[in-house]
């Protein structure tokens, strides 16, 4: 997973030919912390997706513009746009995600 570090890396990720999934986190959260015990066979898993990773304080602009209200929250974005939207509150466990990336159209997706 790549981390975001500039406003220009996020939107040439967002716009990439690839569909974009964006992790919304912070280094105090533990929820985040939880979540990234078992997101690397996730991301193994979903590799039609290109991954990244942003810290939310480091970036209030685009977590209020993409209306990310708590972390993590796991944004899929193609074209620019931003198609599916996993929110803190549902992405708990492994299964909560593996749900969410199953959910997300197929429109969004590579292929």
């Amino acid at each position: 997973m790549k981390t975001i570090e500039r406003l220009e890396d996020f939107e040439q990720a967002i716009r990439g030919e690839k569909p974009a999934l964006i992790k919304f986190e912070a280094s105090w959260c533990p929820d985040c912390k939880r979540l990234n015990m078992f997101i690397g066979d996730i991301v193994k898993e979903h590799d039609e997706f290109d991954w990244y990773q942003i810290d939310r304080d480091q970036f209030p602009e685009l977590a209020d513009k993409y209306q990310v209200m708590g972390i993590p929250s796991l944004l899929v974005f193609k074209n620019g746009e931003k198609t599916a939207h996993l929110h803190s509150a549902n992405a708990k466990t492994p299964e909560d995600v593996r749900a969410y990336l199953e959910s997300v159209p197929k429109s969004s997706r590579r292929g």
